[in-house]
């Protein structure tokens, strides 16, 4: 049975997600966007899906480069800080699932990543390694069959200046980002309650 002191934790960790959504959806795309910044070409779907498994190698490539640029470094940071607002792509689905409402962020993080991979083709230090990771995403684009496959947000372009964030508000009604936001929670919860119950010990055995 789930003591007093239990729920409270659990119940707290869920409060803190719910701030954090509701800090987000307040702060929401506008319906146009913005356009002040530096403009990241579409990724369609099927190219989104075979990134998505070389953007550590392609962010790590891109952070040791030496002949960067102004533009290049706002891109790479723009990919990094869209990775975040989308939850390090933690929740299931959020890149394979076009109804998740965390696929049009992963869309941002994705697309621009894929900018500062082609912009490293490029530059003549990280030419050769940007080369052999566009070489192996074309091939397993053609070996899986995702050239031809798109989605609502395929011919979506991105500008750094636009930060694109989970459609918070959606969440109750797909299951895998409920679930997955759930257990977050939980976790949240646990750790609070853990941080308490030592804290409370530390003070007793002070005294």
């Amino acid at each position: 049975m789930i003591r007093r002191d239990d729920r409270l934790g659990v119940l707290l960790g869920a409060s803190l997600l719910l701030i954090i959504a509701g800090d987000a959806c307040a702060h929401s795309r506008s319906a146009g966007g913005s356009h002040g910044g530096i403009d990241i070409p579409e990724i369609s779907h099927g190219e989104m899906a075979v990134i998505s498994d070389y953007r550590r190698g392609i962010i790590d490539l891109a952070s040791r480069a030496v002949d960067t640029n102004e533009p290049f470094r706002r891109v790479l940071n723009y990919a990094e800080i869209q990775y975040s607002y989308c939850l390090w792509g933690r929740v299931p689905g959020s890149v394979t699932d076009e109804e998740s409402p965390f696929n049009e962020c992963a869309h941002a993080y994705l697309a621009a990543t894929k900018a500062v991979l082609m912009a490293m083709r490029e530059m003549p230090r990280e030419a050769p390694a940007a080369g052999e990771i566009i070489s192996a995403v074309d091939a397993d684009m053609v070996r899986r069959g995702l050239a031809l496959v798109t989605c609502q947000f395929s011919g979506e372009a991105f500008n750094t200046a636009d930060i694109i964030k989970p459609r918070w508000s959606k969440i109750p009604l797909h299951f895998a980002s409920m679930a997955s936001l759930t257990g977050l929670a939980a976790l949240l919860g646990f750790a609070v309650l853990a941080l308490r119950r030592f804290l409370r010990r530390k003070a007793q055995s002070s005294e």
